[in-house]
């Protein structure tokens, strides 16, 4: 057997000359080759495994880049990122000056579109099949490889029930593993399993009764048998819609077995697929473990609290209460206009809602918290994990607009902790009753005090608060970011000159304790992990202009533009908002 295929491939034209029986040895090489990067490097594992020889063979049989392929959600994409061109620096992946950890249009002709949240692809293939036909190109392909769980969210089924009504040259492929990061759920789920145990007559398949040129379920992991299919359907114009079915992780024994660690399991042991243990000694909790840990606290005594979650339950830590009330913690899928909504009706029957979505997530309900939450003054409590800058990721997932996009709805309360203890008293405040929602942001990654299961004390709504007097700057920070402020100002010489400030609310704002900071102070800094365009500082500059306060202003936190991958540490040098960054600002003055 030739040995190295895989390094003799970069493009598609290379892998177009090989002769089929030689395919699947690069299907092992890749996956090699997958292993051997993120066991080192980090990333996403488990769905680019499983779609191996998905992956080779739609660039074995369409013409890409010419087709056009998108991946769905982008974290499967490993392997197509390999075979176009990435190979030789896939090592940089999710780094700083890296490639990206998704599919992004401006690194390369064979990304199509650049996704990051999931169920966009359908809509967004449809959208260029459709522009083939006007254009007068009716052979072009576009397939959207949809997977992980994404086929679930309503917006996929916009766009599946737009195309069915077309004549688009359009292949929807549903990379069908009965799991996103954590295991699918829901009515569509239970659907699926029936057509893949041969339970649901062809007849009755909910997909040919949209117009679709439905065939499978197929081994998606048979790679002569997937080739076989798509050379077929490359013949057949118009909607058309592949069943695969394949195991996320395949090829490495743990992350099959263990498909919700392997998603993206951290360093680990490329040749016996074990995790790098780490030591979690004497370290402080995880954000989304203070707040899963508390709300479950919170619904052993109080009935009325229910929790819910599109699709995220391990990554926000709401399934603590999952497992302790199952009847009373909801998993929606990737849903997030039915979460907020669904919170919103339950908010009107009494329920104390806790509503846990990724900050950059909830832009996608965005007219759902405002029309059905804050229109009508329910008081659910969003919980927004992952707020502020999230690292590797990337500008697909950081948390940085939701203090900007939330600030300007009436009736909504928007509150940043400063550490893991006025998250836990801002949960047990928000639980007691409030008369309007609330937005509760906090970052990923842990904080900094051990013991924080303190009593819980009440939070009076709109206070901030002085932690550190000065004489000649105030300094106010917003959130966990404070924090570095407090390390910056230990690093000065003379600390003394200035006073600093938490200002955990940015909605309603404390203006008492603003009268009297900008009646004092001629030099206001305020610094925030969200974007300066709307944010935080925009809101003290605001309160300024409108009382006619003559003081400068300087603001600090994201600029205005989208924010690469990179470590937590890396980005916040880059935006000026680190420790040693704020030390030098500070000085200055």
């Amino acid at each position: 057997m030739t040995k190295n295929l895989l390094q003799h491939i970069n493009n598609p034209t290379d892998l177009r000359q090989l002769d089929e029986a030689q395919l699947p040895q690069v299907a092992q090489e890749l996956r090699d080759f997958i292993i051997g990067v993120v066991a080192v490097k980090e990333g996403h594992l488990g769905a680019s495994l499983g779609v191996v020889e998905l992956t080779i063979a739609l660039h074995y049989v369409f013409n890409t880049p010419e087709d056009l392929l998108i991946w769905d959600v982008g974290h499967q994409a490993y392997g197509h990122k390999i075979l176009t061109e990435r190979r030789e620096n896939f090592h940089t992946n999710r780094q700083l000056n890296g490639i990206s950890g998704f599919p992004k249009r401006s690194e390369s002709v064979y990304d199509a579109f650049g996704v990051g949240h999931s169920s966009t692809s359908i809509s967004a293939a449809l959208g260029m099949a459709i522009a083939s036909n006007l254009k007068g190109d009716f052979e072009k392909h576009h397939i959207a490889v949809i997977g992980d769980a994404s086929i679930a969210s309503g917006m996929a089924f916009e766009g599946l029930n737009h195309a069915g009504v077309t004549d688009a040259n359009l292949l929807v492929i549903l990379n069908d593993n009965a799991i996103g990061i954590d295991p699918s759920v829901g009515a569509l789920k239970k659907y699926l399993t029936a057509v893949k145990e041969g339970k649901n007559p062809k007849k009755n398949n909910m997909i040919k009764s949209l117009n679709f040129d439905y065939s499978g379920p197929i081994d998606g992991n048979d790679i002569f048998a997937v080739l076989q299919e798509l050379k077929r359907l490359q013949k057949i114009k118009g909607p058309k819609f592949l069943h695969l079915i394949t195991t996320k992780g395949k090829g490495l024994q743990q992350a099959e077995e263990d498909q919700v660690k392997y998603h993206a399991p951290g360093k680990f042991d490329a040749s016996t697929g074990e995790i790098h243990p780490k030591s979690e000694e004497n370290l402080p909790p995880k954000y989304q473990d203070v707040f899963g840990l508390t709300v479950l606290d919170l619904a052993k005594k109080n009935e009325k609290i229910v929790g819910i979650t599109p699709a995220m339950p391990s990554g926000s830590s709401l399934k603590f209460m999952m497992d302790a009330f199952p009847k009373r913690a909801f998993d929606v899928g990737i849903a997030e206009q039915h979460a907020v909504t669904l919170s919103a009706g339950m908010a009107t029957q009494g329920m104390v809602v806790f509503c846990n979505i990724y900050s950059s997530f909830l832009q996608r309900a965005y007219d759902q918290v405002i029309h059905d939450v804050a229109l009508q003054n329910l008081p659910v409590i969003f919980c927004l994990d992952r707020a502020g800058l999230v690292g590797e990721d990337g500008a697909t997932h950081h948390g940085v607009f939701d203090l900007a996009y939330l600030r300007c709805i009436p009736n909504i309360i928007v509150y940043s902790p400063l550490n893991e203890i006025a998250l836990r008293n801002i949960l047990y405040t928000a639980q007691l009753g409030l008369n309007h929602p609330i937005a509760i942001r906090y970052p990923r990654g842990r904080g900094q005090i051990l013991d924080w299961q303190k009593p819980y004390e009440k939070i009076e709504i709109g206070k901030a608060n002085c932690l550190k007097e000065g004489t000649k700057v105030a300094v106010l920070s917003n959130g966990t970011i404070g924090n570095n402020v407090t390390l910056a100002l230990a690093e000065m010489d003379n600390p003394e000159t200035i006073a600093h400030y938490d200002f955990a609310f940015v909605k309603p704002l404390d203006e008492n304790l603003l009268h009297s900071i900008f009646a004092t102070f001629e030099n206001i800094i305020t610094i925030e992990d969200g974007v300066v365009k709307g944010g935080f500082g925009t809101t003290i500059a605001e309160f300024a202009s409108k009382n006619n306060y003559t003081s400068k202003i300087k603001i600090l936190g994201i600029p205005d533009e989208f924010i690469e991958q990179g470590t937590i540490g890396e980005l916040q040098q880059y935006c000026k908002i680190d420790v040693k960054s704020l030390s030098t600002i500070f000085s200055g003055y």
